[in-house]
């Protein structure tokens, strides 16, 4: 679960970690008067996205005066930004953070990721700041340092002494070093954090270190521990599809490929999408209807796949366990008859009630291609769409 800058560093504050003055802004007024509140001669405007590079894109402008920031956000709220992550669509700028500009001594690249390989948590540090830390890894590798730690026995004043002699800093600084690490590890683990990255973490003239950026992707598994989670979405953010499918009920990702998939169950979704890719197609979408598919939720699923542009057909691959197949079945030929279909669609069903299935596809006057396995079914979409 991505949040927004201003989120992220109030996570940080909430921890014990000092952040630099900023003001939340959604018109050119409230930036000006943010200026004014902010009583720093140089503030720093910055696009509120969910995507990283907004400062190659124009998302990030400095201003030194109030006429001057409001001047930026007339032409920054309300832009499509585009950056690396964001693709070519881009993201609207709904709203800005007006920050606090500091004297800039040094800048380090800081963050902290699970890695599931090691079973740790992983710490990325570099001299490097505000580098895009993928070109640093493929050029000077030399230049990062990766620290696994094991959640077990936590960070440890080693590791933060082994940190502090790679980024080139006296010892006099390791004292408020550790003080930092401390706290972003203890947020990580707290806050169940899936990446906390700081890019960059400025070392002041008066020899603070502050988070200048600060981007945290949450575990939304973890919601039920922390129903706060909630108030950091924002569904303006989110692609409208996964947004619809959530409050459906619907585990739904959409990608990039031109297969529309609806399966019953995590395992054999991925399982599906894996032989879609096996006999040359891509999966436009992960979407699992669950095990108690009725006709309502797979009339949904279907808008749902039918809403995205790039799907030329539809392959529906359910295993009947604790979903019936027949009932399945019945939410399909309905879905499709109130929807009109007009794409191709393949149907696999096995399982419970299989067989009454079968008769129900064969019996429903719709153009419906079956299929007699994952892979037949599979093979048959898969030549469909690439002609």
């Amino acid at each position: 679960m991505d949040i927004h800058e201003y989120q992220a560093k109030e996570i940080l504050n909430k921890h014990g970690i000092k952040t630099l003055g900023s003001i939340l802004c959604h018109s050119p007024e409230e930036v000006y008067r943010a200026y004014q509140t902010l009583l720093s001669p140089i503030v720093v405007v910055k696009a509120q996205v969910h995507a990283g590079g907004r400062g190659k894109g124009g998302g990030v402008k400095i201003a030194k005066s109030g006429d001057e920031a409001r001047s930026i956000a007339e032409k920054m709220l309300g832009m499509t930004l585009v950056t690396a992550q964001t693709g070519k669509e881009g993201k609207i700028v709904r709203k800005v953070l007006v920050e606090s500009g500091a004297q800039i001594s040094k800048e380090f690249y800081l963050s902290l990721t699970v890695d599931r390989k090691n079973a740790a948590v992983a710490f990325v540090v570099s001299a490097e700041g505000g580098m895009e830390i993928e070109e640093v890894s493929k050029s000077h590798p030399e230049k990062i340092l990766t620290i696994s730690i094991k959640p077990f026995h936590g960070l440890r004043s080693h590791h933060v002494l082994k940190i502090l002699l790679f980024l080139g800093l006296d010892k006099t600084f390791l004292g408020d070093l550790s003080g930092l690490l401390f706290h972003l590890y203890d947020a990580f683990i707290r806050e169940d954090m899936s990446m906390l990255e700081i890019n960059p973490l400025i070392l002041t003239s008066s020899n603070e270190f502050i988070p200048l950026d600060a981007k945290i992707i949450l575990d939304d598994n973890s919601i039920f521990r922390h129903p706060y989670f909630n108030d950091y979405i924002d569904e303006g953010e989110e692609n409208p599809l996964e947004v619809k499918a959530k409050n459906a009920g619907l585990n739904y990702i959409k990608l990039d490929g031109n297969v529309g998939c609806m399966v019953n169950g995590a395992g054999l979704a991925m399982a599906t999408m894996d032989t879609i890719k096996e006999f040359g197609a891509s999966p436009a979408n992960f979407l699992d209807v669950g095990g108690t598919a009725d006709s309502k939720r797979v009339e949904t699923a279907f808008n749902i796949l039918l809403s995205d542009k790039k799907v030329k057909g539809i392959f529906i691959n359910i295993f009947g366990g604790i979903v019936k197949c027949d009932m399945v079945a019945e939410g399909v030929v309905t879905a499709a008859k109130n929807i009109g279909l007009t794409l191709p669609v393949v149907v696999r069903l096995e399982g419970t009630n299989a067989e009454e299935a079968a008769r129900l596809i064969e019996n429903s006057g719709m153009n419906f291609i079956v299929g007699r396995s994952l892979a037949d079914g599979a093979k048959k979409i898969s030549e469909i769409v690439k002609k």
